[in-house]
């Protein structure tokens, strides 16, 4: 800290004492007394200024006491004494260059090196990462909406292709005991709600539809692609009555499927007898004698789910031929009175027929649902 200049004193009146004689050369020069390091008071010493100059007459200059440092007043306790600062690399400039951003806040000092900024840590496979994903993922809805769109969004059909699938070949794949069980439970089937029991005595080769089938019940079914028919006859549990059923396995899609139904309901041709299926008869059983004149009553069902048509014909056991067959429907009617009628033919057709139909739909079940 620098001492203030000493006030102002005016010229002295008195008469002037001659100049006081030269020191010799010899002399040594006044002594000072040493400054006390900063913060550490002189032992002694007193915080009282500078004693203000005075004159002395005669004298060509105020005559003032040797300056020294003033005493630095001591620190409070409370706050330690900063550090000696190091020193100064010989390799540093004399004057730092201040950086604007270095500066803290008023009152300290300023910083003599720059701050390094944070520089974010790139990380290129986590960004890779997240460029495929998303690229994947638009991709996935991209390929969803096309095939949507392509499709007709419909939840069934790919269901519905894979039941065909497997349908069209269970003629050859599925073991004769699933199509054509060996013994048939008809809860409720009879006439009246009687329960019913068949027994198979018969199964036939598979065979085509032209040496199968009626040649006009053929025509209908020959816009589908007939592919191979398989049947069996059975007799019920007082073999009183036979019955052969069958099923026809075609090519055609489920557009043919209920084209074809659609025209078997418009046209009645469950109702015509030159529709009327072909029997199966088996040598040695009691469907020996049962051919095409024993025909009594008939169903025929185009299925829709499954390129498969089923149909059942059924007869007498004991090979009396019948004048007046009689569509299963019509026969099963009350205050029917048909020969066929009255004897539960129709109720034995249909019988039989609806057992294998839930037969077929259950191994196509089962075949869509195995691994493949």
């Amino acid at each position: 800290m620098r001492t203030p200049p000493p006030p102002a004193v005016p010229p002295a009146t008195a008469t002037p004492f001659p100049a006081p004689p030269a020191a010799p050369p010899s002399a040594a020069p006044p002594r000072t007394a040493p400054v006390p390091a900063a913060g550490l008071p002189r032992p002694g010493a007193s915080n009282t200024p500078f004693p203000t100059p005075f004159l002395i007459a005669g004298a060509r200059a105020p005559y003032a006491p040797p300056r020294t440092a003033p005493p630095v007043p001591a620190a409070p306790p409370s706050v330690p004494p900063l550090p000696a600062r190091p020193p100064a690399m010989p390799s540093a400039p004399a004057t730092p260059t201040v950086f604007p951003w270095a500066a803290g806040p008023a009152g300290t000092p300023s910083e003599s090196t720059a701050r390094l900024r944070p520089v974010p840590v790139r990380r290129p496979a986590r960004a890779a990462a997240a460029v495929a994903c998303v690229v994947l993922g638009v991709g996935l809805i991209g390929g969803a909406v096309t095939g949507s769109w392509l499709t007709g969004d419909s939840a069934a059909e790919p269901a519905a292709r894979d039941d065909y699938t497997v349908a069209r070949g269970l003629w050859h794949s599925a073991p004769v005991d699933t199509l054509f069980p060996r013994t048939l439970k008809g809860d409720g089937a009879g006439p009246g709600g009687s329960d019913r029991r068949w027994t198979r005595i018969g199964v036939a080769p598979d065979s085509t539809c032209a040496a199968t089938l009626d040649p006009l019940l053929e025509r209908v079914l020959r816009p589908l692609g007939c592919s191979r028919v398989v049947r069996a006859t059975y007799a019920d549990a007082t073999s009183s009555s036979v019955i052969t059923v069958g099923l026809v396995f075609t090519r055609g899609d489920a557009t043919a499927m209920g084209a074809l139904r659609t025209r078997f309901r418009v046209d009645d041709l469950t109702e015509r007898t030159d529709l009327m299926p072909r029997t199966f008869p088996v040598e040695g059983t009691v469907a020996a004698t049962f051919g095409a004149a024993q025909r009594a009553s008939w169903t025929v069902n185009v299925l829709t789910e499954v390129p498969v048509v089923v149909y059942a014909v059924s007869g007498f056991a004991d090979g009396r031929p019948v004048t007046s067959p009689q569509p299963a429907d019509h026969a099963m009617a009350d205050g029917a009175t048909t020969p066929a009628a009255q004897a539960g033919l129709g109720h034995e057709a249909k019988g039989v027929a609806d057992r294998i139909e839930r037969g077929l739909r259950k191994a196509v079940g089962a075949g869509t649902a195995a691994p493949r």
